[in-house]
């Protein structure tokens, strides 16, 4: 039986995502209509969309992410709302995240050194000791204490400034979840804190028209005139900036280069690592079961990361006339792949919706798959795992309701309220 078109947009709404990740709709049109037609209706003072083919099951999320021949990042980019003018679109375009071969490999290998494990594993220890720093007895927002680490670790690895590194959380907040009211207008940094480069960039943010896209050029102005004053008056010559601007990128690779990772870099672990917390404070005995064998920490961060998507899907663009799951795509049509779904199809994973940390094998597609797996992957899971890793030498509890951001993009919390406690009784540590 086909789900009904007026129950599949419930996909696409943002609303739908304020409370919960719709897992129970998920698992039906999983069942019922794996690559399901939803409609885009507007939203505010967001236009309607032409709508998009949704693609639930693990297969054919892998099979869209592993073609870019049939299943294009370039034509359309690899966000779901469509850009309102060509200009903003052919400049998006020149983003890494949104070419394909040969292009996307250009620019890939240009940075990638800063991501290897290698170059992780040279990190590790200052950021096991960031971690280390951040937690205080009490009752604390884990999602405010933590997103310290992701924010502080991008700002090293991309040669920012010690003073400016709140920008990156605020760009990231209202780029990346501006269909939530309390991120769209977000401004945290302390001006008179910043460097002169960092004040020059807070005076230019523009302000925007309801529903202009956040994405789009004129939207970061700022943080355009930052990447280019940065690149000017660089931090580090070893750092990815330089790698950057010595990497023969032209000026819109340049600059598309910094938005992805200044806006985007930080998004995944920043949503993961509170995520990965409530999944084990709503499932105790796997959290007694890890404090016992602090040796699953590997295969629970991998669970935390199946169960709780920091991104829920991604788009594609059909290159050609094709048959996927049984249904027609017309060239040019849009195709978003649901990680969230896939990460749960019992095709693939027994019992998808038990929290288990020692799954194995775990195939989930958080990091997506094919030739734009995540390149921060490695980093995320340093980052992850020293934050666990330190959190059990602590008791947590839960002190109030989580409070989720309303995005159909980004799986969110804005508020995780608990409290810390040094541990009477540290459990044995076989890492």
């Amino acid at each position: 039986m086909l789900v009904h078109e007026a129950e599949a947009v419930e996909v696409f709404l943002p609303s739908t995502y304020a409370t919960a990740v719709p897992y129970d709709l998920l698992a039906r049109l999983r069942r019922d209509t794996p690559v399901c037609w939803v409609p885009e209706p507007a939203i505010g003072p967001w236009r309607e969309g032409p709508g998009y083919w949704a693609v639930f099951r693990h297969g054919d999320v892998k099979r869209v992410l592993r073609s870019p021949e049939d299943f294009s990042s370039h034509l359309g980019a690899t966000q779901l709302r469509d850009f309102d003018a060509p200009d903003d679109l052919a400049f998006v375009r020149d983003m890494m995240v949104n070419m394909d071969s040969p292009g996307h490999s250009r620019l890939r290998r240009i940075v990638a050194a800063a991501f290897t494990p290698r170059a992780v594993r040279a990190l590790e220890r200052t950021i096991a000791e960031r971690a280390a720093a951040l937690f205080a007895e009490g009752e604390c927002d884990f999602v405010e204490v933590t997103a310290d680490l992701p924010v502080w670790t991008l700002a090293h690895v991309l040669g920012f400034p010690e003073q400016d590194r709140r920008l990156l959380y605020d760009w990231a907040s209202r780029v990346i979840g501006y269909q939530d009211a309390d991120h769209a207008d977000l401004s945290t940094a302390d001006v008179e804190s910043l460097t002169p480069m960092g004040r020059r960039a807070v005076a230019l943010r523009p302000e925007l028209e309801p529903g202009t896209n956040p994405r789009s050029r004129a939207a970061l102005a700022d943080v355009l005139a930052y990447a280019h004053d940065l690149a000017e008056n660089p931090v580090d010559d070893e750092s990815l900036m330089s790698a950057m601007t010595k990497g023969g990128l032209t000026q819109t690779e340049f600059e598309n280069m910094f938005i992805l990772f200044a806006v985007a870099g930080n998004e995944t672990v920043r949503n993961g690592i509170p995520g990965g917390l409530l999944a084990l404070l709503q499932h105790p005995a796997e959290l007694d079961r890890l404090r016992h064998d602090p040796s699953l920490l590997d295969s629970a961060i991998e669970e935390m990361l199946r169960f709780w998507p920091p991104v829920m899907h991604f788009r594609r663009t059909a290159t050609r006339d094709l048959t996927l799951g049984g249904r027609p795509i017309r060239a040019g049509d849009k195709v978003v792949v649901y990680h969230t779904s896939a990460n749960r199809d019992p095709s693939v994973f027994p019992d998808p919706d038990r929290f288990d940390i020692a799954r194995t094998p775990n195939d989930h597609v958080s990091f997506g798959f094919g030739p734009h797996f995540c390149l921060g992957a490695h980093l995320a899971r340093a980052q992850m795992r020293s934050i666990f890793r330190e959190l059990l030498a602590w008791d947590v509890d839960l002190v109030g309701s989580p409070q989720r951001l309303t995005s159909n993009f980004q799986n969110g919390l804005k508020r995780l309220p608990v409290r810390l406690g040094k541990r009477r009784r540290k459990d044995p540590v076989r890492l």
